[in-house]
């Protein structure tokens, strides 16, 4: 596949970006130089090797839920700058 400047333009088009001709230039070699190292993964014989689905064997590692101390509610409360018994108060944001 040859990657020419009507296709750099179509990809800036489609990507919203806007490129000086010095840039275009160099985004277009190094397009052309990807996809040539993808042609090249083409030509190899792959009869015979299962589709890799997965990088490793492993499913669902998990960790164990520990329950970890944390701050009490009074003391949460107590840092904050209008707090009821329970709750934080907050300016109201929402008007009827």
């Amino acid at each position: 596949m040859e990657v020419n400047d009507a296709l750099v333009q179509q990809l800036a088009t489609l990507s919203r970006l806007e490129f000086s001709a010095e840039e275009s230039a160099g985004i277009q070699q190094d397009l052309q130089r990807m996809i040539t190292f993808v042609e090249q993964l083409s030509t190899l014989d792959t009869t015979g090797v299962p589709p890799l689905l997965h990088m490793t064997d492993n499913v669902n590692v998990l960790r164990e839920d520990v329950v970890i101390p944390a701050i009490s509610r009074e003391t949460a409360l107590r840092n904050a700058p209008a707090a009821s018994d329970q709750y934080f108060k907050v300016p109201k944001v929402i008007k009827k």
